[in-house]
């Protein structure tokens, strides 16, 4: 069964058929930038340019980079402030012509798909996923169970928001070897270690894709670290998973 998913990340807008008895991507992804500034009419403008790539109608699972409840954009870190308290999801279905539009926070979708089908399957106790890339997106779960909207990316470490000092857009912007931003994250997942004692982190977003080039130089943290099996895939797969009600 095909359900559509969309990721709107603070870079790039994606989005894709899923295949949900597979867990993967039905047809190759479309991406388009994410506008710059990343206004609600522009960024729904985007997701619709994704959508209509493919002739799709029907239901759309959409991820947001914020918090999410009931449909309504709370936060709004990596995008335009007019994102904050907005009907989102009926913006976004409205812009789809009135197809039905479930909105889940970015990191949750991603987290919920590798806890189904990637690196997190059958995993119980507190497991902690992490998105890096324009940010630092979370998602937390316990025996298989989301706690959503946990945006630990904002965390305060060495007096910056965490993911002013650690996401992927960090270490481009300040130019950091691996390893420099290698030990960046390692304090990083330090400091939720003592928070939560997961028992395993995930880390996905773009970077997982490069995962031999940094956390085998990550030390001194006791829980297991494991790459997305779905790679920056996995929010896509969780918004159709959302979308289908899974």
């Amino acid at each position: 069964m095909d359900v559509f998913g969309v990721d709107i990340g603070g870079s790039g807008i994606k989005g894709a058929p899923v295949d949900l008895d597979r867990g993967d991507l039905s047809q190759e992804r479309h991406k388009v930038l994410t506008p710059q500034p990343a206004t609600p009419s522009a960024v729904a403008d985007g997701v619709a340019a994704v959508v209509e790539h493919f002739g799709w109608s029907g239901p759309v699972g959409i991820t947001f980079p914020g918090v999410v409840t009931a449909g309504i954009t709370r936060t709004a870190a990596n995008v335009d402030k007019g994102w904050v308290d907005q009907d989102a999801a009926g913006l976004l279905s409205a812009r789809l012509g009135g197809s039905p539009v479930t909105l889940l926070n970015d990191a949750d979708a991603a987290g919920v798909a590798e806890m189904t089908f990637g690196a997190g399957k059958g995993r119980k106790g507190t497991v902690m996923l992490l998105t890096f890339g324009t940010g630092i997106g979370s998602a937390l779960f316990l025996d298989g169970r989301l706690v959503p909207n946990t945006e630990l990316g904002h965390l305060e470490l060495h007096g910056h928001e965490a993911e002013k000092h650690a996401s992927t857009k960090a270490k481009e912007d300040h130019d950091l070897t691996w390893p420099h931003w290698a030990r960046r994250v390692q304090k990083y997942l330090a400091h939720l270690e003592m928070l939560f004692s997961p028992e395993l982190f995930i880390i996905g977003g773009g970077v997982s894709r490069k995962a031999e080039r940094f956390l085998p130089l990550i030390e001194g943290v006791r829980a297991e670290i494991v790459p997305a099996e779905l790679q920056n895939n996995a929010g896509i797969v969780g918004a159709a998973m959302a979308s289908a009600g899974r």
